[in-house]
């Protein structure tokens, strides 16, 4: 079986002290069809000369400079230079288990997924805890997937880019790309965008992630309580919009509405992590 190549998006802003535990497990992935796009979003750390150490080591790694304009603009400019038959992606604070590619790879080929969602371990400081959604390995149409998120909308396991391996061909067919404008929740976003093209999705409760929860998340301002109450009515306009599409809207209107809800209680739905000039969200 001829073996994919996997690009992997890895935005990178000051992440110096962290970047290469990253870049050391992405280096070592079972999975060795790789090729891993570093963009550097003007970084003022040492995380450019991380990156140029990885590049000049290993001909997989290839870095992407630009002034700082955030992480949207940084991962479409890796967009535009991606090669491989599917895109992962991974912050530059965070790592992935050395069999995170494999897995989600290994299960997009076996009944040609569109997109493959897995588990993500959470780690706060010693503490590792294991989070995922849908609970067994099993292939999903769209409308069935749109239903289990009914259920849990504003989880990471929804929302985020890391747990997932996504068709490339599907990202250049929609022409999708990142709203550079969006301050929050680009990621959920593209998602939904990306889920109506999407035939088939892979769920496998494999961990594929280390997502670090750290110090010096942003105490919300009014300012950014404004920002936040208007990114909720834009995300849950786009979240209401993809129910409409596979008529599920009507006969579960209660149960979409629950989105807002459940964004309230978990705060921010799905809060970025400091790969650009903004700071992460609690």
């Amino acid at each position: 079986m001829e073996r994919p190549l996997v690009s992997v998006i890895v935005p990178v802003y000051n992440a110096g002290a962290y970047l290469r535990s990253c870049l050391e497990s992405l280096r070592n992935q079972t999975w060795t069809e790789l090729e891993v796009l570093l963009v550097n979003d003007g970084s003022t750390d040492n995380s450019l000369s991380i990156c140029e150490e990885f590049e000049a080591a290993d001909p997989r790694f290839k870095v992407i400079q630009q002034p700082n304009a955030g992480v949207s603009a940084a991962r479409n400019r890796a967009l535009a230079a991606a090669r491989g038959k599917y895109l992962q992606f991974a912050d530059g604070d965070d790592k992935l288990p050395r069999d995170s590619t494999e897995i989600l790879v290994t299960a997009g080929e076996k009944q040609g997924a569109d997109l493959v969602v897995g588990h993500f371990y959470r780690v706060v400081e010693d503490r590792v805890a294991q989070q995922g959604h849908i609970k067994t390995e099993c292939y999903l149409n769209r409308a069935d997937y749109a239903e289990r998120m009914m259920k849990a909308p504003a989880n990471y396991y929804y929302g985020v880019l890391w747990n997932k391996l996504y068709r490339r061909s599907i990202v250049e067919k929609r022409e999708l790309r990142f709203d550079e404008a969006v301050a929050w929740c680009e990621d959920f976003l593209f998602n939904l965008e990306y889920l109506r093209d999407c035939r088939l999705i892979a769920a496998v409760p494999k961990p594929v992630y280390y997502y670090y929860k750290r110090e010096g998340s942003l105490v919300h301002s009014q300012a950014g309580l404004r920002k936040l109450i208007q990114m909720k009515r834009m995300t849950f306009a786009y979240y209401k919009d993809l129910y409409q599409s596979l008529d599920l809207y009507e006969e579960r209107r209660l149960e979409v509405y629950g989105y807002l809800l459940s964004a309230a209680t978990d705060g921010v739905a799905f809060p970025q992590r400091q790969t650009s000039k903004r700071r992460k969200e609690p």
